[in-house]
């Protein structure tokens, strides 16, 4: 593994992490009209905290791009998941919570969890060119599962809409990866004129503002606890399935390399509940107070 890699897709998961906190913060306070609208995004550009969290971002999508211009997208997206740590630092440091036997476990559970995906796939690159078919087979069901979440979201918005509009806009971000990694290696083989001649970069464009909306509605209807550890853990998996699907990555298939790969993402997975659950996190506004939000006027006459 580059250490170059290694650095941009770290520091891409810190300014991830910290972004991420800060938009949620100005989020919570949004009116829930405007829940899954675009309208959302209107009223939080004037929220001077939410530009500091959506230039963070920027600045992490950025470095991602970068780190997946340099290595595979199975290697690149573990290590943005550990964008949950730095999410926990931030909040932590707002809170003052200890990190605890809770956190360290789930730390411990991450940080592994990467480590042993990486060490047993020891990920290598393909070309982008791909079966055009098992492409779109691979975006159409990622793209659906998406909509599925939103749709069942809509009518569960504070109960369980916050979980499965993160989960939906992490299987976005993941494919946004991938596609990102292929306008990147055209951009390196015909400049912005080949660039601009593929639908691959209007597509990142398309699904960055579709899943900006879900993030901000899942964030505006629940706390970090409830929806980042499920966008944290949806956009690797849907990230590796792209890289492996149709971006021609290779991880190791033996028995043994199968099962560390399969024991780490889990454990990844496993790590990402704990540390978004930990007592560190904040828990935002109150569904009961959020609910009235939602309570129809009085109409006059």
């Amino acid at each position: 593994m580059s250490v170059l890699v290694l650095v941009l897709a770290v520091s891409a998961a810190c300014c991830l992490g910290f972004g991420f906190v800060l938009q949620q913060n100005a989020a919570q306070r949004a009116p829930l009209n405007d829940f899954l609208s675009f309208r959302l995004l209107v009223d939080l550009v004037k929220v001077p905290r939410w530009l500091g969290g959506i230039a963070l971002m920027v600045v992490g999508m950025a470095l991602g791009a970068a780190a997946l211009g340099q290595g595979e997208l199975s290697l690149v997206e573990p290590l943005l998941a550990t964008n949950l740590l730095f999410a926990l630092a931030l909040s932590r440091r707002q809170t003052r919570q200890p990190l605890g036997r809770q956190g360290w476990a789930g730390l411990l559970l991450l940080a592994g969890g990467v480590s042993a995906f990486i060490v047993a796939g020891e990920p290598q690159g393909g070309s982008a060119t791909a079966d055009p078919t098992r492409q779109w087979l691979i975006i159409g069901a990622m793209i659906g599962l998406a909509l599925l979440f939103t749709a069942h979201a809509k009518r569960s918005r504070l109960s369980s809409g916050p979980v499965l509009l993160a989960l939906g806009a992490g299987l976005l971000y993941g494919v946004q990866d991938a596609l990102t990694r292929v306008s990147g290696e055209k951009f390196s083989a015909g400049g912005f004129a080949e660039l601009l001649t593929g639908w691959q970069p209007y597509a990142v464009l398309a699904l960055g503002v579709t899943g900006l909306v879900l993030v901000q509605s899942a964030f505006e209807t629940a706390s970090l606890r409830k929806s980042l550890p499920a966008l944290t853990a949806a956009q690797p998996i849907a990230g590796i399935i792209c890289g492996v699907g149709f971006l021609g990555d290779r991880l190791r298939t033996d028995s043994v390399a199968l099962s560390w790969e399969a024991g780490g993402l889990l454990a990844v997975v496993a790590g990402i509940v704990l540390l978004g659950l930990h007592p560190a996190m904040p828990t935002g506004a109150t569904a009961r107070a959020r609910a009235g939000q939602l309570q129809p006027q009085p109409q006059t006459q």
